[in-house]
């Protein structure tokens, strides 16, 4: 898609983010066409230097951005980083609440430059007793209910991505654009503050609403009543082949019984209704798995894509740089930091029927200051004396 033809083209953000939370709200913006600024300290972002499971966050999230350093404890950082949010549509950050605040960058100051500045700062709470409490994903995962939910009794178990972070920064976006949708009405900015917390609790709302229908705890996923007999993973032929199948609806039940031979349950009166089914799903699932387990995978794959029924193979991460459907345009080309090439997934989301191409490759540390502070206007011999101050990276 053209650049000019993004739905957030000519949208300013400036972005004073690090870890997770912050850079996806600004990767969502810059994929969908807005201009992202990302202010690093000088030497750059920490999170750029992470190892293990997190050596993965800075090149996921932070394409489609232009990068400056500035030291914001030094006069001229500081004024350089205000300079660049006098003319721009939205501010995001995720430090500690009130980091900003003390280096003179809060909403009450800026927008008074700029009233029609939207800022928006992801933090682990909103407004509450816990609202000055320091926050992660995991953290926020274990007391919302969510680590409970998804390992077994008694081993809470933090989801296999960083699903918090992520989604409570698509929350932020949501509040993002509706600001931006009222200022078309207003001509006025606002803040925006979404959470790590009240994501999660948003996400386990569907438990907590179990309980107020059935009057009974939701279990942990792993101990859970289905509410479908057939809605498990299964053992194929091969050890360590596995595969996910759920039939969900009475006409898939009838589809799933003829397309493999299983007269006896599809003919039975008894199992014709779904309800009637989970009550018998210790009689219904062994003669699944017997059969499941006599046939090769793919077979099986090949005879439920046929019939049209919900399956999937249990696959790692790494098995999707190889995925046929994410290699029809769902992965984007991309360089690490150090040169080396790469594929990562773009956004979720076609518009007008094509997928949202890479506007911008993950940047270098300060690779777009130079230019960024001559549109500012300053000299090249006023930049050389603040990077020799030690004020601009």
């Amino acid at each position: 898609m053209d650049k000019d033809a993004l739905p957030l083209a000519g949208l300013k953000v400036v972005e004073f983010t690090h870890m997770v939370m912050g850079p996806a709200v600004g990767v969502i913006l810059g994929d969908l066409g807005a201009e992202v600024i990302k202010v690093e300290p000088v030497g750059g972002d920490q999170t750029r230097r992470l190892l293990g499971s997190g050596a993965g966050y800075f090149p996921m999230f932070n394409r489609n951005k232009r990068s400056i350093c500035l030291d914001l404890k030094a006069p001229d950082g500081l004024a350089v980083a205000r300079r660049l949010v006098e003319d721009a549509d939205i501010l995001i950050e995720n430090f500690r609440p009130g980091t900003l605040a003390k280096l003179g960058l809060s909403y009450e100051t800026l927008s008074g430059a700029n009233p029609r500045l939207i800022y928006c700062s992801a933090k682990g709470f909103l407004s509450g007793p816990y609202e000055k409490r320091a926050a992660l994903d995991e953290v926020t995962q274990m007391m919302g209910g969510l680590a409970y939910m998804t390992g077994p009794p008694g081993r809470p178990l933090r989801a296999g991505a960083s699903v918090i972070d992520i989604t409570g920064g698509m929350f932020g976006v949501i509040g993002i654009l509706a600001a931006v949708e009222r200022r078309h009405r207003t001509g006025r900015g606002g803040e925006v503050l979404c959470s790590l917390y009240e994501t999660t609790a948003f996400l386990v709302g569907q438990h907590m609403a179990q309980q107020a229908v059935t009057g009974k705890a939701a279990a942990p996923m792993p101990v859970r009543i289905s509410a479908w007999a057939i809605y498990d993973v299964f053992d194929t032929m091969r050890p360590g082949e596995q595969l996910f199948v759920g039939v969900v609806s009475d006409q898939q039940w009838a589809a799933f019984c003829t397309a493999f031979g299983l007269t006896e349950l599809g003919d039975n009166a008894d199992y014709a209704k779904n309800n009637q089914r989970v009550l018998a799903r210790d009689l219904i699932l062994p003669q699944v798995r017997a059969l499941f387990a006599g046939m090769r995978r793919e077979d099986l794959v090949a005879k439920l894509e046929t019939i049209g029924l919900p399956f999937a193979p249990i696959t790692r991460p790494e098995d999707l740089f190889d995925d046929p459907h994410l290699n029809a345009g769902g992965l984007l080309d991309l360089t690490l930091t150090d040169g080396t090439p790469t594929r990562l997934p773009g956004l979720p989301v076609e518009i007008d029927g094509e997928r949202l191409d890479l506007q911008r490759d993950i940047p270098q540390i300060g690779a777009d200051g130079d230019a960024l502070l001559a549109d500012l206007g300053l000299t090249p011999e006023r930049v050389a004396e603040m990077r020799a101050a030690g004020s601009i990276g």
